[in-house]
């Protein structure tokens, strides 16, 4: 029998998802492939939109329909044809940050079978206090079923007693703690927070937790109840406190005025100054509202728990002379040697069940360890995890399952890495094209790009601009073409230093802010300066302590020194005359749904309804700016709401998603839409990219919106669309657009943090990032960047490099200086490939 031959490429053939025009294009099967390009260029809509969103779509139709039903799904992509797609799995830029119950152990599901081994080989207590030996016997008593499950005689007094199951160890199932419920804090209300100002009246906003929405009339039940509202709250008697302060929950009946002059007869719940906070916390649903919440509570290590989120109860069962907390603070490097201590401390009729155990659990370990996560512990909150880490740990468990005939698409994977973790992160996409699989990464790292098998290059422009192949090939073909962006970067053609940087003896020519952290996770007694008025970057390896230093330690302190408030325990000595006003620039997105767009976000939007509504049709017809706004009745399209689409529940097929075929997707009712500017409606207005509205000088009177556009456009932001939704940025566009309200204005006093500003850039547009910085610096701010990016490195004024590693290996301040004195310290790892970039733009 002749078989066929096996394709060799996966066929994209017309596709058009987002501003890709029509591309076809091969993408190598069984190979590494990196796609590059400019932000904005169309990268992530041939991987995502195209390569992931079939593969995936093709292996779930595969499925039964009732499966499909209860599996997230995507539409069909905007494309002729994909021949030959693998299934597909995807791991995204930005993962989701998991919620406070979730630490290492638990993400990783190394806890998971960590609970397992100290159920079937640990050493219990009786309720005697006499300490049961690990015996196979246990084990077998976990595996029996009713009331046998678990069921163990102490051989020392015969007391029949239970044994913990794997459950008996989780803090957030039947291990939790009796006092915190697992979450290792308890938390009270702060009773110097209750007050906001004694001097004030109820009246004029005394009592602070009323001044929560919806609580903020509560002062007029308390007259009713007899307080007098109208003098100073201190001038109050005793009585009068009580009632305010714990007076009972009650339905009292009051006159309500309204602010259109009618009165409210009704009966009003009363509800004092701390069940105003308490109630109010458990109906809040939005992230704002819970934090302003929460600003009225004090949280604090649980006294039962001690912090461990495990009852005391479970403390005394053993497994090699560690009790289930000792064992959650080991990190994951640490693990394998406690393996190897368990095995060692077992009889020999228990080794094939321990080995089967321990073995499991290093299966999970081990890519963990191939990417550089061995400094994290598995009691370490996840949330604190940076966007990197949590990448690498949802990428360590796609390998571990040692998968083959899967599309691994990857976007960004080097976000958040030291550059010799990326080293690793190679070894790693040869592994998993070693086992059979195919892969796709987008990424701007030039040694990930150096290290692929094939390389597809999206432009030459950013939206409108973008969306075609430009370049295609081997790297060493990418680096001759003379249509490659990335190529000169590649090279060491394109230049290195962007900006002129202070002298190493006019570093600290205006100042500098000192401070010292005691004590904080694995910081201890470090020292730090930051110059002003210069750009500074804070390195060093994952988890070595650089977001402990800055975003836990310095950003917290100077906030509240400004509010005249203590700071962070572990924050002393801190020196700052200058700083008065800190900005923190990170990278998540901008808006948390589809309505909000470039042009609500920034100040276009409100400037542009009032435009519309100075037109001579608007002012015959009486509409007011409110009528041209999407998210009003007046003003939206009444079958999609404004939002431009509608869902279509379709039973046991994915939900489709179709543009509105009343307003064709321009959000608005068609009413609003005849009143025209300069022929133009507002939708016609938004669906201008910003540098087309530049080029066609179609705000040139109108001031207030030039400057805005010609700001974006100086971001590097010129491809954006007005109408464009924020939520669907990368990471480095989110943090450009956040920064378009603070650039025009005088920054002397001013602190900027970015962390890791470089996510989702293209080296071209950090050059781009690194000229909006010198702005910044010219208005006399100061900046701080926490990054891995050698570019921005190489274009620092200062840096504060920390290591040596990451975890308790880390925590020093081992080298600061200039980026070329930096390069020079044989004992930095930064330094070492800072050293390989000067050389490589210097040949």
């Amino acid at each position: 029998m002749k078989y066929q031959k096996q394709p060799t490429k996966i066929e994209v053939i017309g596709g058009r998802v987002n501003n890709l025009k029509n591309i076809n294009v091969d993408i190598p099967l069984h190979k590494f492939v990196a796609i590059s390009g400019l932000s904005g260029s169309g990268k992530s809509s041939l991987a995502m939109g195209i390569l992931y969103s079939e593969g995936a779509r093709r292996y779930l139709d595969s499925l039964a329909a009732y499966t499909r039903r209860r599996i997230s799904q995507v539409g069909r992509a905007q494309v002729d044809e994909v021949k030959h797609i693998p299934s597909a799995l995807a791991l995204r830029q930005r993962p989701a940050v998991p919620g406070v119950r979730s630490t290492v152990g638990t993400v990783t599901e190394v806890f998971n079978i960590l609970r397992l081994i100290f159920s079937r080989l640990g050493s219990p207590v009786c309720p005697n206090g006499h300490r049961v030996p690990a015996t196979i016997k246990i084990a077998e008593a976990m595996d029996l079923t009713g009331e046998a499950m678990g069921r163990l005689t102490c051989p020392t007094c015969g007391i029949q007693f239970y044994a913990f199951s794997a459950e008996d160890f989780a803090f957030n199932s039947d291990g939790a703690c009796q006092k915190c419920q697992g979450l290792g804090t308890v938390e009270k209300i702060d009773d110097s927070k209750i007050i906001a100002d004694e001097n004030l009246s109820l009246e004029n906003g005394a009592v602070a937790t009323w001044q929560i929405p919806g609580r903020n009339w509560m002062w007029r039940i308390a007259r009713e109840l007899g307080v007098r509202t109208d003098i100073p709250y201190k001038e109050l008697n005793a009585k009068e406190k009580e009632i305010v302060l714990h007076g009972k929950e009650r339905k009292v009946p009051i006159d309500l005025p309204t602010s259109t002059g009618r009165v409210y007869h009704l009966d009003a719940l009363y509800e004092n100054a701390y069940n105003a906070v308490a109630n109010s916390r458990k109906t809040t649903k939005s992230e704002r509202g819970l934090q302003r919440i929460n600003s009225f509570y004090k949280f604090s290590t649980c006294p039962r728990c001690q912090g461990y989120r495990i009852d005391p109860s479970r403390w005394q069962q053993l497994v090699a002379g560690k009790n289930i907390v000792e064992a959650e603070q080991l990190t994951l490097g640490e693990l394998n040697h406690y393996m190897g201590e368990i095995l060692a401390s077992l009889p020999q009729d228990m080794q094939e069940l321990a080995e089967n155990l321990t073995g499991e659990l290093m299966h999970q370990v081990k890519p963990l360890l191939k990417l550089g996560l061995d400094y994290l512990s598995l009691d370490r909150q996840a949330d604190s995890l940076s966007t990197g880490e949590l990448q690498r740990i949802q990428l360590g468990r796609t390998l571990r399952t040692e998968t083959t005939g899967v599309l691994y698409v990857l976007d960004e994977p080097s976000v958040g890495l030291h550059p010799d973790n990326v080293a690793g992160l190679i070894d790693i996409f040869h592994e998993l094209v070693n086992q059979g699989n195919s892969l796709v990464v987008v990424d701007h790292e030039t040694a990930i790009i150096k290290a692929a098998d094939w390389v597809i290059e999206i432009g030459p422009g950013s939206g409108s601009r973008g969306g075609e192949i430009i370049s295609q090939g081997i790297p060493s073909e990418i680096e001759q073409s003379e249509q490659s962006l990335i190529g000169p970067y590649l090279t060491g053609k394109a230049p290195l230093l962007v900006r002129h940087k202070a002298k190493a003896d006019q570093i600290f020519k205006h100042g500098k802010v000192e401070f010292d952290v005691t004590e904080r996770f694995n910081l201890k007694n470090i020292h730090a300066q930051i110059p002003l008025n210069r750009l500074t970057s804070v390195t060093g390896f994952s988890g070595a302590g650089k977001t402990t230093l800055i975003l836990d330690s310095l950003i917290p302190a100077l906030k509240a020194q400004k509010n005249l408030k203590n700071g962070p325990d572990w924050v002393k000595n801190l020196k700052n005359d200058v700083i008065k006003n800190v900005i923190s620039v990170d990278s998540t997105p901008v808006g948390k749904n589809q309505r909000s767009t470039v042009a609500t976000y920034t100040d276009i939007m409100d400037n542009l309804r009032k435009l519309f509504a100075k037109q001579p049709l608007a002012k015959k017809l009486k509409y007011r700016a409110s009528h041209f706004s999407y998210n009003n009745k007046e003003g939206a399209c009444p079958a999609c709401n404004g939002t431009g689409v509608i869902s279509l529940d379709i039973q046991y097929l994915p939900d489709m998603v179709e543009t509105c075929s009343v307003c064709g997707g321009h959000r608005f009712n068609q009413d609003v839409l005849q009143v025209k500017w300069h022929n133009l409606s507002i939708a016609d207005v938004l669906n201008y990219s910003v540098d087309d509205a530049l080029d066609k000088k179609l705000f040139k009177n109108e001031p207030k919106i030039n400057k805005t556009i010609t700001t974006l456009h100086d971001m590097g932001l010129g491809y954006l669309h007005l109408g464009e939704s924020t939520p669907a940025l990368s990471g480095g566009e989110a943090q450009r657009l956040k920064l378009t309200s603070h650039i025009h204005q005088r920054q002397k006093g001013t602190l900027f943090v970015f962390d890791e500003p470089t996510v989702g850039l293209h080296p071209q547009d950090v050059r781009t990032l690194l000229h909006v910085f010198q702005r910044l610096l010219e208005q006399k701010g100061t900046i701080i960047t926490i990054t891995h990016d050698l570019d921005i490195m190489a274009n620092s004024d200062y840096m504060i490099d920390m290591g040596p590693k990451g975890g308790m290996q880390g925590g020093k301040i081992i080298a600061s200086g200039t980026p070329v004195d930096i390069s020079q310290k044989s004992n930095s790892l930064t330094g070492k490939y800072l050293q390989k970039q000067f050389k490589l733009y210097q040949k």
